[in-house]
């Protein structure tokens, strides 16, 4: 899914709705580009406002990773604080491998 949209065969909202998940562009403090949390079923992204075009359609692919990855359905959520930069870098990782499967296509 996150493939298509990064090749312009889906448009963001197709794939928002297949995961069924919103946007919300927001001030965020600056260390933050970006988080992601399911609650009662819908993914909420919030994404930093002041970042650049690109930034924010970066952050938003990340966000979607973690959907992807179902890094969101941690059952104990004190745990999940131990393992935060693996979760970062797995996403990081998952955009990275699609983008490279894609420059091989072409």
């Amino acid at each position: 899914m996150l493939k298509l949209l990064i090749q312009g065969v889906l448009d963001q909202q197709e794939v928002l709705n297949y995961y069924n998940a919103n946007v919300t562009y927001t001030e965020l403090p600056n260390q933050i580009n970006g988080f992601v949390f399911n609650y009662k079923g819908i993914n909420n992204i919030y994404i930093n406002k002041e970042l650049t075009y690109y930034k924010r359609k970066k952050t938003l692919l990340h966000e979607l990773a973690h959907i992807k990855l179902n890094q969101l359905c941690q059952s104990d959520k004190d745990l999940f604080a131990f393992h935060i930069q693996e979760y970062e870098d797995e996403a990081d990782r998952y955009i990275k491998q699609i983008l490279e499967e894609i420059k091989k296509e072409v």
